[in-house]
């Protein structure tokens, strides 16, 4: 093992080490801390880090976790990536947060996202562009794109982020790491969404290392070792370009080979897309903020927004609720255990060729992430290997709020050749 090995080592393998007295909790904050002073510079997936971390390291701790600036944490910036909130500071923690310091995990710091996480790139006028661990210049997606860019280059153990069209899951694929969506309400929130498709959740670089935040964030006890029944996938890939669509049926022929049956099923995202963009614009008028502080496009935006009738919203949201339902809760109910699509219709692009949020391109982008988010149900963004030397990820779908039998069947297909997360080069 080349490099620092305590900077990339699991959550499972620091708590074990430390419970026999074999790793010394503040050396794994001393190595990650060490590992922004030396790269992040050049990826800045921070924008506030906490220096006196290791001094707020519990006998029993050790874990460190970054957070997306969108949860506030108590005496650290909490600007959601707009000027309107330069200077903000946040009083207390989010209760992930909280939850995540009682069980001795250290908070390392704050991680970057686009102006009110209203983007598939990870821009804004305050921070300099969070670049892709893979390849300088290449987005990391977003708007989490933050706390996945720090898990991919061993920055911090795991990260916390947030989803409501795909913004755990979208970061996760162009990052290579472990991405999952919980349904939504599992993890609580002190905000008021005015979409009901919020989700918190975790950022990592191992299923197993997921469930465990996932069980802390949601104060829920985390089951394990479920039986590896044969289990009957939906599979969805068309209209993914060519090498997203390739992984998922990779996975596919993996999973048939390891005794799962898979099937092809119908998927029609458009209905879903057409509808988010009122809900998305509706939802960025309603922050509590002065419009002539935002970025012109989160301006006009957010002043459409201010325009949309209440019958305009309800119509729209109606609209994608039913379209994600037939496309991804009705199957799941019915017939399938789980389902399984491309994350993303489209490999990571150029920071400066990132499509326009509810645009076209965009739509594109995220039309397997976004029905899943409207049919409230868990989903997890899988690593599924390369494509000329960038990350590709698959998504696994489960059933609402069995968050740990998705992790469970995710387990099975990260541990098969081609799948899981990879280091990328020149980070050690």
């Amino acid at each position: 093992m080349t490099g620092d090995p305590v900077r990339w080592m699991s959550a499972e393998e620091i708590g074990r080490r430390v419970r026999l007295e074999k790793l010394d909790p503040q050396s794994v904050v001393s190595a990650h801390l060490d590992a922004i002073d030396r790269f992040d510079s050049g990826i800045h997936a921070f924008i506030y880090v906490d220096r006196k971390a290791q001094a707020r390291v519990a006998t029993y701790g050790g874990v460190t976790v970054a957070v997306k600036d969108s949860l506030p944490v108590a005496g650290m910036p909490y600007t959601y990536g707009t000027p309107s909130w330069r200077d903000r500071i946040a009083e207390q923690d989010a209760v992930p947060v909280a939850r995540a310091r009682s069980w001795g995990m250290v908070i390392l710091g704050k991680t970057n996202l686009p102006e009110l996480a209203a983007a598939i790139g990870t821009t804004n006028t305050l921070f300099p562009a969070t670049q892709n661990p893979w390849r300088d210049g290449i987005t990391p997606g977003g708007s989490s794109g933050g706390s996945a860019a720090a898990a991919a280059a061993g920055l911090c153990t795991v990260a916390i982020g947030g989803d409501t069209g795909g913004s755990i899951r979208i970061p996760a694929s162009c990052c290579g790491v472990v991405g999952l969506r919980p349904t939504p309400d599992r993890v609580p929130s002190e905000e008021v969404d005015v979409t009901v498709l919020q989700s918190r959740g975790p950022i990592a670089r191992t299923v197993h290392d997921a469930r465990v935040l996932f069980a802390v964030m949601s104060g829920t006890e985390p089951e394990w070792g479920a039986e590896h029944n044969p289990k009957l996938i939906g599979m969805a890939c068309s209209g993914a370009e060519a090498a997203c669509e390739s992984a998922c049926r990779r996975a596919a022929a993996a999973l048939r080979d390891a005794g799962h049956k898979v099937e092809e099923i119908a998927w029609d995202p458009d209905p879903v897309t057409q509808g988010y963009g009122t809900v998305r614009r509706a939802s960025m008028a309603s922050f509590p903020a002065d419009l002539s502080t935002f970025g012109p496009g989160i301006q006009k935006l957010a002043a459409e927004g201010r325009d949309l009738k209440a019958m305009d919203y309800f119509h729209a949201f109606e609209q994608a609720t039913d379209a994600a339902n037939r496309a991804v809760a009705v199957p799941l109910q019915t017939r399938y255990d789980f389902l399984l699509t491309p994350t993303l219709g489209l490999l990571p692009m150029a920071i400066e060729s990132v499509p326009p949020f509810l645009g076209d391109e965009w739509a594109r982008y995220v039309q397997f992430v976004l029905p899943v988010s409207f049919a409230r149900t868990p989903a997890i963004s899988i690593p599924a290997g390369l494509h000329d030397g960038l990350p590709v990820g698959v998504q696994l779908v489960g059933r609402f709020a069995e968050e740990y039998e998705l992790l469970d069947f995710a387990e099975q297909l990260e541990k098969m050749p081609g799948f899981g997360f990879q280091r990328p080069p020149g980070l050690d």
